[in-house]
């Protein structure tokens, strides 16, 4: 396969597309989309009782295949704009030291198929997110090894998947600006809640970006290069980006916008999931949590009554915060939702935030319950 410069701007359809030319529609599901949404799984909201998301309730993206990379070959290159280039084996990065964060990761583009028209991609509803503790290597540590430059802008990650998206072959690559990539927080992580990474979530080595979308933390990674211009690879420039229109060169995707779900009470019917509730008291719960700041309240709606939840702990600066309402349940069909709002005043939205390519729609999560 050719393999277009890492470095080079690309063009193409945006991420949102299919194939190219392939605009959001009002029309059923897509074979296309079918076969996305068989490969890419989401986290059963159930797992929201949880604090930490075991590996293989984790919300799975995967724009290529699964590479097969074996830890005992494989070495990581670091090089650009440094004072000394850098070649690490895992057996090497595992003496470095290590630190371990709780972090929820969410796709950027969570909820993509709530929206109307809906884009044309992986057809999430609201689950792609899950938290988990994630340990490796600070990358601010190996940087510091290598020694940055003074004029370096951003920091480019590519990993070892590789395929065409928009017309374009290429590696999956993202940059990060030198101020992110140089946080305390932000990790090369080797485990996932104290397991070998599996495969699906980045084996041997992935980055980890603690309140990003999911796109930052890029998979599989074979190398770091820090750069003195901004970098404009296909995942960087054409691909997540909030656009209005296909043309429209957008914004860039980064941080996560503020979300609470709900953990849908009572049993489901097994083809519509629709929830079946028994009368009396019941416990609502869900999680919280933003990138952009800290969780600081969550509403719960029943039949349009909004009440206080209660809050417990965060586990991490970046990871979900549980909340619960008692709630009384009587007969009748009711219908549950939930709204957070972070340290910034930004609260979720009662409509869609729709765009292009269906990025960052965090609008509120609603459960219709028949109490009986």
């Amino acid at each position: 396969m050719t393999q277009t410069s890492r470095h080079e701007q690309s063009t193409g359809a945006s991420e949102a597309s299919a194939q190219p030319g392939a605009g959001p529609t009002t029309g059923p599901l897509t074979r296309e989309e079918l076969q996305l949404s068989a490969r890419n799984h989401s986290m059963p909201l159930e797992a929201l009782r949880r604090d930490v998301t075991p590996p293989g309730l984790h919300y799975v993206l995967t724009h290529f295949d699964i590479p097969d990379l074996d830890a005992g070959s494989w070495h990581l290159r670091i090089s650009g704009a440094v004072e000394r280039a850098l070649e690490l084996s895992m057996a090497a990065l595992r003496k470095d030291p290590a630190i371990t964060v709780p972090v929820t990761l969410e796709c950027a583009g969570n909820g993509r198929s709530l929206l109307s028209p809906r884009p044309m991609s992986q057809p999430w509803i609201q689950e792609g997110v899950g938290t988990a503790h994630w340990t490796g290597v600070p990358l601010a540590y190996l940087l510091g090894k290598a020694g940055v430059h003074q004029n370096a802008v951003e920091v480019v990650f590519t990993g070892a998947d590789a395929g065409v998206q928009g017309g374009v072959p290429h590696h999956y690559a993202r940059s990060l600006p030198i101020r992110e990539a140089l946080r305390a927080d932000v990790v090369l992580a080797y485990t996932m809640n104290g397991a070998e990474l599996p495969p699906q979530h980045g084996y041997p080595l992935r980055l980890v970006v603690p309140g990003w979308y999911g796109m930052a933390s890029v998979k599989w990674l074979e190398s770091i290069e820090v750069v003195t211009a901004p970098f404009t690879g296909y995942q960087q420039q054409v691909a997540y980006r909030y656009q209005e229109t296909a043309d429209d060169a957008g914004t860039p995707v980064s941080r996560i916008r503020v979300r609470s779900l709900m953990v849908p009470p009572g049993v489901p019917d097994f083809f519509t999931r629709n929830r079946i509730l028994a009368p009396g008291p019941v416990l609502l719960q869900g999680r919280a949590w933003s990138g952009e700041g800290a969780v600081t309240g969550v509403e719960v709606g029943i039949d349009g009554t909004w009440l206080p939840a209660q809050l417990d702990k965060p586990a991490g600066g970046f990871a979900w915060r549980k909340w619960t309402l008692p709630w009384v349940a009587d007969p009748g069909v009711h219908i549950l939702s939930c709204r957070a709002t972070d340290a910034t005043g930004a609260t979720q939205p009662l409509e869609q935030n729709w765009n292009y390519q269906g990025m960052g729609n965090n609008m509120v999560q609603q459960v219709s319950v028949t109490v009986e």
